[in-house]
């Protein structure tokens, strides 16, 4: 897809969406995370406990104004157990 994201899912998050990539149109990280969970219902459940890179730096949840241009990547980390 010209001029799109890359969206990476980890444990629980790929879990509840059955896969680890996604790729999707730019915008805003409330903008792609409501297109996440249109197309994978089940995240719904494991986004609202979830941290967010944005090209490898830490977003807030809460910062749902965030841009997203085109190139960049989304990792979706719900909390890790262990270490």
């Amino acid at each position: 897809m010209t001029g799109s994201i890359e969206v990476h899912l980890f444990a629980a998050a790929r879990a509840a969406a059955g896969c680890s990539e996604w790729v999707t149109k730019p915008g805003t990280l409330g903008e792609v995370l409501e297109r996440l969970v249109a197309q994978f219902p089940a995240l719904g459940e494991v986004l609202p406990r979830c941290s967010y890179l944005v090209d490898e730096v830490s977003v807030k949840a809460g910062d749902l104004n965030s841009p997203l241009v085109a190139g960049s990547r989304l990792d979706v980390l719900p909390p890790f157990a262990g270490g």
